[in-house]
C-alpha cells in the first residue's frame, strides 16, 4: 500500500519514525524557524514537547519531499491534496 501524496509530499505517520528519527526532525524544524513561538520564550525541550503534543493531536503532520529527499512538519490545515 503506497502512502497518502499531497502536493507538500508523501505524508509520514510520525508513529512509524523511530524515537530518535522523531525527536531529530522536531529539534531541527524548531531550531529551523527559530525557538521564539512568538508569546513566551521556550526552551528547545519545551518547544519539542511542545510540537510532539501538536503532532498526537495531529494538528501538524509528518511530510516527506520526495525531490528534495527532506522532511518537514507542517500544519495539517494547510495540506494541499494532489490536483
Amino acid at each position: 500500500m503506497n502512502p497518502p501524496k499531497n502536493e507538500q509530499g508523501v505524508l509520514v505517520p510520525h508513529e512509524k519514525l523511530s524515537a530518535e528519527a522523531l525527536q531529530g526532525l522536531i529539534e531541527e524544524v524548531v531550531t529551523r524557524n527559530g525557538t521564539d513561538n512568538g508569546f513566551i520564550q521556550a526552551s528547545l525541550a519545551q518547544n519539542v514537547a511542545m510540537v510532539m503534543g501538536q503532532l498526537r493531536r495531529k494538528e501538524v503532520v509528518v511530510v516527506f519531499d520526495e525531490n528534495a529527499q527532506t522532511a518537514n512538519i507542517i500544519s495539517a490545515k494547510d495540506l494541499k491534496p494532489i490536483r
